[in-house]
């Protein structure tokens, strides 16, 4: 049966999503660390584990022009559940001992197509007042996948690692098993051109516009400074761990990670109530002061030091990125339209966790310390922003004269 939109915020249907959407972020967050010790297991050398989160985040960059028609042209909750069934493939093949960079690809692509259809099926399912209520309930289960899913991925390693394994293709199972709930909406633009060439002309001109405006690429900068910093910390804390706690296991640096995330959520709430669009320069020092803390984190040698460091990382870190985000999908909606804007932003992203990460790679192969790493990561992150902040009011003098 073919169900139109704008159902109620819990309908089966919506529940049916954020089910799913859990379920495939829980995986996703368990995957890694599980496939961290497959590695570790294997003597795999250190600088191969940034490598294998470069291979994700290679898929986003390279399907970045083409899915977003694919979610706008098919059922997107037949999308996703496609999307989640290349994860679960991903997840077996590391299972069943081939490859963890092949599997890893693999989950990867699955989660470059799912991304776009998770998002545009909100609108699809609820409407006005809901929406906004919809997107909550979407990123509180992303919050919450990341936090469980991060540490049972490492507990589950520490105990047996066929065992997690073996979780995060039960967990994709589930996800895929959740997408068969979600009605068979109307495709939004069905019968588009499939043109490979037209569709990333179309998708690049969207971002010549976005970065040609000062604003959107002012936010487009922080956002991708962000979250490629985001992504280089995860990896250093698996090398930083032993080094400066003396502690060897799985559990303590998912543990560790799971306190940026509480942070996050802290620091995204703060940033609602004391920021507007018109106020977007405030989040600029909590910027600098990412790179500051992660300067005095890295010279940590105790375990509640780095605790609490990193929830502070983590408020800074909300604190910053939530009105970037909010400048980018107002000015985008009115030039390029949101969805484009999410897709140039995501572009922008990735490639600035490619970039991280392969001088972090880089770092390591070459020997650099973990603190010493961590230091100049935290020095050269804080005059990033810093230069990024003087930018934007040398554009605001600009513009008043």
């Amino acid at each position: 049966m073919r169900e139109t939109s704008h159902d109620g915020l819990f309908s089966r249907g919506m529940l049916a999503v954020i089910a799913a959407q859990f379920l495939s972020a829980f995986g996703d967050n368990a995957l890694l660390f599980a496939t961290l010790a497959v590695l570790k297991q294997q003597l795999y050398p250190d600088w191969s584990q940034p490598v294998l989160q470069m291979v994700f985040v290679a898929t986003y960059i390279i399907l970045a022009p083409f899915v977003g028609q694919v979610a706008d042209s098919f059922a997107k909750g037949r999308v996703m559940m496609f999307a989640n069934a290349l994860k679960l493939l991903g997840a077996l093949t590391i299972c069943f001992g081939f490859d963890p960079f092949i599997g890893y690809g693999l989950v990867g692509i699955g989660a470059a197509a799912y991304s776009p259809a998770k998002y545009g099926i909100l609108g699809e399912i609820t409407n006005g007042d809901r929406l906004v209520k919809a997107n909550g309930l979407m990123e509180s289960s992303t919050i919450a996948a990341i936090l469980l899913g991060s540490i049972a991925g490492g507990v589950l390693a520490d105990w047996h690692l066929l065992g997690a394994l073996i979780a995060c293709v039960v967990a994709y199972g589930l996800a895929v098993a959740a997408n068969m709930l979600i009605p068979v909406l109307t495709a939004a633009r069905p019968g588009q051109p499939w043109h490979p060439y037209k569709m990333s002309v179309s998708f690049f001109r969207a971002c010549r516009t976005l970065w040609r405006d000062g604003e959107t690429r002012f936010s487009l900068v922080g956002t991708s400074l962000f979250w490629g910093a985001g992504v280089t910390l995860r990896f250093l804390l698996v090398l930083w761990v032993p080094v400066a706690l003396g502690i060897t296991d799985n559990k303590t640096p998912t543990l560790l990670n799971a306190m940026v995330a509480i942070g996050i959520v802290v620091g995204a709430i703060a940033a609602a109530r004391l920021v507007t669009l018109k106020t977007v320069g405030r989040c600029m020092p909590a910027g600098v002061l990412i790179g500051v803390a992660v300067i005095a984190f890295s010279l940590q040698h105790t375990s509640a030091g780095a605790y609490a460091l990193l929830i502070v990382i983590g408020m800074l870190g909300g604190f910053f990125v939530v009105p970037l985000n909010a400048l980018l999908q107002m000015r985008g909606k009115e030039s390029v339209g949101a969805g484009n804007a999410i897709a140039v932003q995501n572009l922008g992203e990735n490639g600035a966790m490619l970039l991280m990460l392969g001088c972090y790679s880089l770092a390591v192969k070459l020997g650099a310390p973990p603190v010493a790493t961590g230091v100049g990561f935290g020095a050269l992150f804080a005059l990033a922003i810093a230069v990024l902040w003087g930018w934007q009011l040398a554009q605001k003098r600009s513009k008043r004269l």
